[in-house]
């Protein structure tokens, strides 16, 4: 799958391009491949000696460089610098507390109580992606390549002359309040809720936030990537179809970026680099290692609820009592206009401490299922007993009514 638009843009101001104006090639787990000018992808080869237009070749590994075909992933870039060239990278002033990657009985605690959380506010002061993200739980380790962290983010401000590098997962975003501009090193992509977008470990990328303050979720997992489930029995055309997902289309900027700062997530650290471009130059790019959006469908908007390994949960008082009420007319009915979502792992959660003592922290959670009473009735059913359904030679204990 090629694309050989071209689509160059110059300007610092990227709000410019309008999301009919966006291009995207559809697939999951596909080879892609995108040139913002064509015949600037080498073809024949990887790594030429001399790339066409003077570009330098670069490969981003998502597997290890050996593993088996159907399980390696990696793309490589065709960008006007490469992207080592950058200052030391130092611990980030101010860092971010709230971030972590390797979760333990210091910074994180286990509980089997159902939790919820209302929605919370935009920030007071100007806050971009990085500095509103903040985990909520997680288990295992980034270090040890096993398990995943739940973060939610709120910002109110663009990410200025800087990107953004995960260096220990996977990102899932789940926007639930305003679009976000996402630009990668393979191109633009507008994210509007309803939407989800995986970012992938090691790619760089700003977000944007063209309809002012925004929050939502994201999901990172350590070790691996996202893949779609399985069919099997349920039919050749279940669940997610691989064409929903859409993959961006090649676009750079070759201004001069005095000052540009690479902030990189390492460790559940933040450490910045300095240098002096846009990480997102690359002119052309094959593979299948990508970013990618897709369209999901669609509790409290913004708000959030943990359920931990075998706690009891389920629909609450109101919605059992209304839906009793209706009797044999009860029936299904389309819910429009929200999105409900589940982040599910079999790995026990340890719960941050800012997320136990928050302030938007539901403590009266368990009342909505105080209130569920027994309907048990046995007149109903004129069954039996065990006795005398074996005299009566019952094999089956049936219940007559």
């Amino acid at each position: 799958m090629e694309d050989k638009s071209s689509r160059c843009n110059k300007s610092t101001v990227d709000f410019k391009v309008k999301e009919e104006e966006l291009e995207y090639q559809s697939g999951f787990g596909n080879h892609f491949s995108s040139e913002a000018i064509p015949e600037s992808l080498p073809q024949g080869q990887n790594s030429p000696l001399i790339c066409p237009l003077g570009l330098y070749a670069e490969q981003i590994s998502g597997s290890a460089f050996t593993a088996p075909r159907k399980t390696n992933q990696r793309s490589w870039l065709y960008r006007i610098k490469p992207s080592v060239t950058h200052e030391p990278f130092k611990p980030r002033v101010p860092s971010n507390r709230k971030l972590v990657s390797e979760f333990d009985q210091s910074n994180s605690s286990a509980t089997p109580t159902q939790l919820r959380w209302r929605p919370v506010d935009s920030p007071d002061s100007p806050t971009d992606f990085i500095d509103g993200l903040y985990t909520i739980c997680g288990a295992g380790s980034s270090f040890l390549r096993h398990g995943y962290a739940i973060h939610m983010y709120t910002a109110n401000k663009s990410m200025e002359n800087c990107a953004f590098c995960n260096a220990d997962g996977d990102f899932l975003v789940v926007p639930q309040e305003g679009r976000l501009w996402i630009t990668t090193e393979c191109g633009k992509l507008q994210v509007s809720p309803g939407e989800i977008i995986v970012l992938p470990q090691g790619f760089r990328f700003d977000v944007n936030l063209p309809d002012g303050p925004s929050r939502g979720y994201v999901a990172e997992v350590f070790g691996t990537h996202f893949q779609l489930p399985d069919l099997g029995p349920i039919g050749a055309n279940g669940l997610a179809a691989s064409r929903d997902f859409l993959v961006p289309t090649a676009w750079y900027n070759q201004d001069p970026r005095p000052g540009y700062t690479i902030v990189q997530k390492f460790g559940g650290e933040l450490f910045t680099a300095i240098q002096d471009f846009s990480p997102f130059n690359v002119v052309a790019w094959h593979g299948n290692y990508v970013p990618y959006k897709a369209k999901v469908d669609g509790f409290l908007p913004g708000g959030a609820s943990l359920h931990s390994c075998m706690t009891p949960h389920g629909p609450d008082t109101l919605t059992f009592e209304e839906t009793l009420r209706s009797g044999s007319d009860a029936g299904p009915h389309r819910i429009a206009d929200t999105l409900a979502f589940m982040f599910e792992s079999s790995l026990i959660p340890r719960v941050c401490p800012w997320a136990l003592q928050s302030p938007h922290m539901d403590h009266n959670y368990y009342q909505c299922w105080i209130g569920l009473r027994s309907h048990f009735s046995h007149d109903e059913m004129d069954c039996k007993s065990p006795e005398k359904q074996s005299r009566e030679g019952d094999l089956n204990g049936a219940c007559h009514s």
